[in-house]
């Protein structure tokens, strides 16, 4: 049996950090699949129950770097570490600040006017031995797991130039006092890279702060009546079928049931939508929203992990965990990238000192500034802040996006298809003609009707029973009732057959429909739905069904189509109805008559010339949402079709169809903008950095503009990702 385990991994320093550890894990017995994520220190694995934590951290260990078990709610965790690195990467920049401002002072500034410190050289190196040695130690322990491992990352980069031009200064002290030192390159190096990845580790908390948002809207006290007496406890402590009582302007703690008042509820946090929804007995309420005005009691039906607030910040953690598979090419381009790094160094240095004659202080100085300036940070940082930030402002715009690979796959789309019911249309039928054929009342006809209906699940047996209970007419057993999907139903009422479905299920009981095809065809050009009712040979009466279109789904057709995205309907109805309805939502393209087994043959077939996404709301809609490349779930939505696909709308609203593409458009353009200056970065800096300007403008690239630089390359990435968060879906 397979088991999810997350994991907050200590000692990365860049994405090859991660690759190690995610290549060591796939390796294991029993492992099926790892994710190990540079961007938010998380490991999340998918093993064989044989597996302990303990064995997999004992894994992670081996290749160098420490892990902690992340469990429930992992946001709080995660958020807990990220802070605590946040500390500490800080009280290591303003240590190594402590001794970087004197070398400074002493060997530039003093120097500069004119004013020789006694024992100056001796005195700069008392003070770059702490930062070499100790604020430095990281690196050489990311240098030394790396070459256990057989490869390279950035701390080799920084061991190696900053060990050389410390150990070049030594010896010039020591022997050579004329050629001069470099301790400030390497002190001033290793405290510029400390400030880089104090400033990253703040700009990733700002990536992810979607996250913290969300589980701050929680409240962490509950008022629960219990012995008929009032009670404050906390949030974690409500039990299911809790009596909870929420006052005006109060967070509401747990999901549940209204059971008695009224009031109105901003749901905004939870679907983006800013209007209050009224709120009555037997309304469904949701933790973390905020009550508006009056009181009232609910019943708990939903606590802990189980909330929809809870899955929603499950889903975006797991989102911001999955790799978009443009990352692999970021991986890829990291492993090589060190070791070709390290080699032109090298050239680098043989070609100034052997080649052209420079000195050994000259040819070390562009061999250094080439491995600072190439480190491959900005590129190991530049899809998983992309995603962080994508993911975040779709959640807080009411669109779950589960995975970086579904972010990127959505703005590939070619065509859409939506379901007709609650998804074009509102999902909430009425009853609006009931046409009688026979001696039968319109009472009688409710009665049978409504009686057979109660044993079914479709929206339109909703329909019926609700007219019925408009009527006050009571209800009776029926026996032998089936359900036909995409047909209809049959029962026995008071001893006798009847069947009521579509006029396609009065065809194949062989019903003539002669006698009502006027009326039929009528009401099918107005867009009804309907529902024939008969007994074994003939037609009782013909029932108009109407669900109106959503607001917003024209809207959401018209942006699509001029984003070049073809839309299609997709409807067990009639071909008469459905064109009726799409019409109305302004959609050319119709699939109708179509079972619910069948809708996924539909959307294969249109796969065939593009990317297709699915959009649904119940479980018949799920195999479709499962086999579209996008599988998009409305929110009020069976938890089948939410848990079966890519992208989930919690405000229930066409509209985020075209959002949640748009989103994917920016956030794919902001991963390839980080990618592109990532590379470029590097592209131009390194033949700068050794020395290909000299010879013609005497221009040398000083290894501590060189740090500089490659400090805020990696901050500049993460703040191109953030600026995604204020752009207008």
């Amino acid at each position: 049996m397979s088991k999810k385990s997350e994991f907050h991994v200590t000692g990365m320093h860049c994405a090859s950090c991660s690759t190690i550890i995610e290549r060591a894990l796939s390796k294991t017995p029993g492992v099926q699949s790892a994710n190990v994520n540079f961007s938010t220190s998380k490991a999340v694995i998918h093993h064989d129950e044989s597996l302990t934590n303990e064995n997999l951290i004992d894994i992670i260990k081996k290749k160098g770097y420490n892990a902690t078990v992340l469990e429930g709610n992992s946001g709080n965790d995660q958020k807990k570490f990220h802070e605590e690195e946040i500390k500490e990467l800080k009280r290591k920049f303003l240590l190594s600040l402590d001794f970087a401002i004197p070398i400074v002072i002493i060997g530039m500034v003093l120097m500069g006017v004119g004013i020789e410190v006694p024992y100056k050289d001796y005195l700069i190196w008392l003070l770059a031995t702490p930062v070499q040695f100790y604020l430095g130690w990281q690196f050489y322990l990311g240098t030394w797991h790396a070459l256990r491992n057989k490869t390279a990352n950035m701390d080799t980069l920084i061991a190696v130039g900053t060990t050389a031009a410390y150990f070049y200064s030594v010896y010039v002290i020591l022997f050579n006092q004329e050629t001069g030192q470099y301790f400030e390159v390497s002190a001033i190096l290793i405290t510029l890279v400390i400030m880089g990845k104090y400033l990253e580790a703040l700009a990733k908390g700002r990536a992810s702060d979607a996250i913290s948002k969300l589980m701050s809207l929680t409240p962490k006290v509950a008022r629960v009546i219990r012995k008929g007496k009032e009670i404050t406890i906390s949030s974690d402590e409500v039990l299911i079928n809790d009596i909870i009582l929420v006052k005006p302007g109060e967070r509401i703690p747990v999901d549940g049931t209204v059971v008695e008042g009224n009031s109105s509820i901003d749901e905004s946090m939870i679907t983006g939508e800013s209007i209050p929804v009224e709120k009555k007995k037997g309304s469904l309420i949701y933790s973390g929203t905020i009550n508006k005005l009056g009181s009232f009691r609910f019943k708990a039906t939903k606590i802990g992990e189980n909330t929809t607030l809870a899955r929603i910040v499950k889903l975006v953690e797991d989102a911001q965990g999955r790799k978009a598979p443009i990352q692999r090419f970021a991986d890829v381009i990291s492993s090589y990238f060190v070791p070709i790094v390290i080699l032109i160094s090298l050239i680098t240095f043989l070609s100034w000192s052997l080649i052209f004659g420079e000195t050994i202080s000259f040819a070390l100085i562009t061999a250094v500034a080439v491995l600072v300036i190439a480190c491959p940070c900005a590129l190991g940082l530049a899809t998983p802040t992309a995603i962080m930030v994508g993911t975040g402002k779709g959640a807080q715009n009411g669109i779950l996006i589960k995975g970086g690979d579904a972010l990127e796959a959505a703005h590939k789309i070619k065509y859409v298809i939506f379901d007709k019911t609650g998804t074009i249309t509102k999902g909430i039928p009425e009853v609006t003609n009931v046409l009688l054929t026979n001696k039968l009342s319109e009472s009688k006809i409710l009665e049978i009707a409504a009686s057979i209906e109660k044993q079914s699940e479709h929206p339109l047996a909703e329909a019926i029973m609700k007219k019925a209970k408009e009527k006050k007419i009571a209800l009776q057993k029926v026996t032998n009732f089936k359900a036909i999907p995409g047909h209809g139903t049959q029962a026995k009422f008071k001893g006798s057959d009847y069947y009521l479905g579509s006029p396609k299920f009065m065809k194949k009981l062989n019903i003539s429909l002669t006698s009502v095809i006027e009326e039929v065809n009528q009401l099918e050009d107005q867009g009804k739905t309907i529902m024939i009712l008969a007994g074994k040979k003939q037609i009782l009466a013909v029932i108009g069904v109407a669900d109106t279109i959503r607001e917003s789904a024209k809207t959401a057709v018209t942006r699509l189509k001029e984003m070049n995205v073809e839309v299609y309907m997709i409807t067990g109805d009639n071909a008469r109805t459905a064109e009726a309805i799409a019409k109305q939502a302004g959609i050319q393209n119709v699939f109708a008559d179509v079972l619910p087994e069948d809708k996924a043959k539909y959307v294969k077939q249109l796969q065939e010339k593009g990317n297709v996404a699915m959009i649904g709301d119940g479980i018949n809609d799920a195999p479709a949402i499962a086999q579209a490349d996008i599988g998009i779930a409305m929110g009020s939505g069976t938890d089948v079709a939410m848990e079966t696909g890519n992208i989930v709308l919690m405000r229930n609203d066409p509209e985020d169809v075209p959002k949640a593409i748009k989103l994917s458009k920016l956030t794919m353009s902001k991963i390839r903008q980080n990618m592109f200056w990532a590379l470029f970065y590097n592209v131009l800096g390194i033949p700068i950095a050794a020395g290909i300007l000299y010879p013609s403008t005497g221009w040398l690239l000083s290894p501590v503009i060189a740090g500089g630089a490659m400090a805020l390359s990696s901050v500049s990435v993460v703040s191109n990702s953030i600026l995604l968060k204020y752009k207008k879906l």
